[in-house]
């Protein structure tokens, strides 16, 4: 098979990949807080703050594999 094609191919279920694990992660990370802002309703600006932090590390490492992803394509 074309080298080519098979960088596209990997491209292509890469980036499907880490958008379906960032999703999880985050769905995974936003479940839990709005738990624990339901049940303690005080905490609710140290639990967003928590949540945003972890969000921006999930999201972060997305990035990384995609562009990762696209490298793949451009060798």
């Amino acid at each position: 098979m074309d080298p080519q094609a098979m960088a596209y191919l990997g491209a292509g279920l890469g980036a499907g990949l880490i958008a379906l694990g960032a999703g999880l992660g985050i769905g995974r990370l936003a479940g839990p807080a709005m738990e624990g802002t339901a049940r303690q309703p005080e905490a609710t600006n140290d639990i967003r703050t928590t949540m945003m932090i972890g969000a921006a590390f999930i999201e972060g490492v997305a990035l990384f594999g995609l562009v990762i992803a696209f490298l793949l394509v451009i060798k």
